[in-house]
This record gives C-alpha cells, sequence and structure tokens, in this order.
C-alpha cells in the first residue's frame, strides 16, 4: 500500500510557547531524531511520542516547528537544517542549473558524505522512502533529478557539438553519474571494504576530484569516436559466411589437375 503523507498545516497555526523558548536547540534534536527513527522503522511505525521521547521535547515542539510528522518528515528527507526554514515549501527541487557544471554536480551530491554517521542514516531514509514510498521519492525524481538529468544532457550536446541527444549521449550521461550514485548509495559496503575511503572532507573533495576526471576522460572518449564515425567513409563488407562458387572451384581444380601432354610426336 502506497502512504500518502498529509498536507503540512500552514505557518499561522497556533503553537505553545514553551516550544519555541526551549533553549537546548529542540528543532535540531527533532531532525536528528526523526532521521534515526524513520531511517529505521519507516514512516508508517514511527510516532510522534517516540520521536519526542528520544528527543528529550516535549510533544508539543513537533507541532510547532514542523506543523505535524508529515512536516517533521519531510524536513528530515529533504536535509532541511535551516531553523527559518519552512519544510511546506521546500519541494526538493534541483538547485539553480543556469550555470550548470560537473564539478558543482558530483560536489552537490556528495556533500551529505561529509555527514558522516549521520549520512549513512539520510541514505538508508532514501533507500527505505523507495521501498515505502510516501511520495516523497517520486517527488525527487521529477523536480530533483529529472532537471538535472536534463541540464546534464545539454551540457554535454555542448561539448559534443551536436544540436540534439541520441542514445549515445544518454548513455555518456548514465556513465557519468553511476560512480556518483554508488558512492552515496552503496557508502556502507565501501565502509566494510576499504573504510578509508570516506573518511573526513578531506576524502569527500578527493572523490570529487577523481569523478571530474573521469567524467571528462568519457567526454574525450565520445568525441573521438563521433569523429572517427564522420571521418571514416563506409567499407562494404563481405560476409563473414561467403564462399567461392561451385563453379569457381571446380573451374580451378580441373585446371591445376589436367595432366600437361608432352610437346612433340611419337616416332
Amino acid at each position: 500500500m502506497k502512504l500518502r503523507l498529509p498536507a503540512v498545516p500552514g505557518s499561522s497555526a497556533q503553537a505553545p510557547r514553551a516550544a519555541h523558548t526551549d533553549p537546548e536547540h529542540a528543532r535540531e534534536r527533532l531532525l536528528l531524531a526523526g532521521l534515526r527513527l524513520f531511517a529505521e522503522q519507516g514512516y508508517a511505525k514511527t510516532s510522534i511520542r517516540q520521536i519526542c521521547l528520544a528527543a528529550s521535547v516535549n510533544v508539543a515542539s513537533v507541532s510547532y516547528y514542523f506543523g505535524n510528522k508529515a512536516g517533521l518528515y519531510r524536513a528530515v528527507f529533504w536535509g532541511v537544517s535551516d531553523a527559518g526554514a519552512d519544510p511546506s515549501a521546500v519541494p526538493g527541487a534541483a538547485p539553480d542549473l543556469t550555470n550548470f557544471s560537473l564539478q558543482d554536480l558530483f560536489r552537490r551530491m556528495l556533500e551529505p558524505l561529509k555527514s558522516g554517521a549521520q549520512a549513512r542514516l539520510w541514505i538508508k531514509l532514501h533507500r527505505r522512502e523507495m521501498i515505502e514510498p510516501t511520495g516523497l521519492w517520486q517527488q525527487k525524481i521529477n523536480q530533483g533529478m529529472q532537471p538535472m538529468h536534463a541540464a546534464m544532457i545539454d551540457f554535454l550536446c555542448g561539448r559534443l557539438a551536436i544540436e540534439r541527444p541520441d542514445d549515445e549521449v544518454q548513455a555518456l550521461a548514465t556513465l557519468i553519474i553511476g560512480p556518483a550514485v554508488h558512492l552515496l548509495v552503496n557508502c556502507e559496503v565501501i565502509d566494510v571494504l576499504a573504510p578509508q575511503l570516506l573518511v573526513g572532507p578531506a576524502s569527500i573533495d578527493r572523490w570529487c576530484e577523481r569523478l571530474l576526471a573521469n567524467a571528462e576522460a568519457l567526454i574525450r572518449a565520445e568525441r573521438s569516436r563521433r569523429r572517427r564515425a564522420g571521418s571514416e567513409p563506409a567499407r562494404p563488407r563481405r560476409p563473414s559466411g561467403a564462399r567461392r562458387s561451385p563453379a569457381t572451384r571446380s573451374s580451378k581444380t580441373t585446371t591445376s589437375s589436367r595432366p600437361t601432354r608432352a610437346s612433340g610426336r611419337k616416332a
């Protein structure tokens, strides 16, 4: 059954004053507790009371900061950490793509990995969202991934000096983005196989550099392939199973096996 998050109430809803004056950063603790419980249990099985107990805040805090459980889930899913942000106004859309660059793309994609354990929980939450959808995953595809993919396709067409993308350009975009997705989705596997590769912000920056170098190499290879395909004329190719006709073979055999007559006459 596909769950649907209820609409997030508007900011005009009244909330207890006590939640607003909490000196211990109740909002941040709610986000962290919500992230852990939503990732481990899912949206349906996690209650507001459980989250508030884990965050050591009163139940009214969820209503004040996020409107309801759905608002808290949205804030956790989209990674909203700004206390002044309105969770209901966060659509998960792609960033400004006017000046698209591969360097910026990789930096944005791998930025969550810099938060260490929290990144693992956030990725786990996204995997759970795909299995137990609430509608946010499809929203992320429609408003985030598709515009980003379209921007990359336009970028690649410019680099390859072509007007329209073909299947090879689509495949190239997939090959470029694939390793970054692997780092995100399978970071826990990498933690087991080679944990030193994802430790600290500096290691994530090095991955961005590797991904950029790999992408540039793929683009150069595709550009060279297209140049060769455009400069080399098509050559008629003989089918691999083609053979000489029986008549040709027999005529050569007859000629070669014909006995040689001696010159001159018998006395």
